[in-house]
């Protein structure tokens, strides 16, 4: 399996764009689990929810790199999206700006078929998932060849121009 999104994030120099498309992402996750039962992060207890990934944003952050993450969701949304907004907190936190786009206003986008990053505006790495929502055994795909490069940007841009700020946005 090729690396992760945090290694290529750690040589970013100037941008990371995140574009998720999915309704849900690993069921089994720990904490999504936990969030069923009711258990929620406390944003005043930085410590129990800290982790490898926020040190890595908050070190591109510090070398100037613009990291924004957007999420195109069906409302009503699923329950993992629910916990995906009661969690995005962490994410602004480390540094990232976090939006949300209603799947409804998407119709006349051109998008990828999958989840990506894409690094500098020169990289991409998409994220291949099974039907449950486990990344597939190779599901990394970096890529930087020039015309799928500038499909993931325009898409990203296109959609992030549409979408609302995760501070205004109230999932429905």
């Amino acid at each position: 399996m090729q690396p992760p999104a945090r290694q290529a994030l750690a040589r970013a120099q100037h941008s990371a764009v995140h574009l998720e498309m999915r309704d849900s992402y690993m069921l089994d996750d720990p904490g999504f689990i936990a969030w069923q039962r009711g258990e929620r992060l406390d944003p005043a207890d930085r410590t129990s929810w800290w982790g490898g990934w926020h040190d890595v944003v908050r070190e591109a952050i510090g070398r100037g790199v613009a990291i924004r993450r957007l999420r195109i969701v069906s409302e009503p949304v699923s329950a993992y999206v629910r916990y995906e907004y009661d969690s995005t907190f962490t994410n602004i936190a480390a540094g990232e700006s976090v939006r949300w786009l209603p799947r409804r206003r998407t119709t006349d986008l051109a998008l990828p078929g999958t989840d990506f990053w894409l690094f500098d505006g020169a990289q991409a790495l998409f994220h291949h998932f099974t039907g449950d929502g486990q990344l597939d055994q190779d599901g990394r795909e970096y890529a930087d060849d020039p015309e799928r490069v500038k499909l993931c940007a325009a898409a990203f841009e296109a959609a992030w121009q549409r979408a609302v700020p995760h501070e205004e946005y109230r999932p429905r």
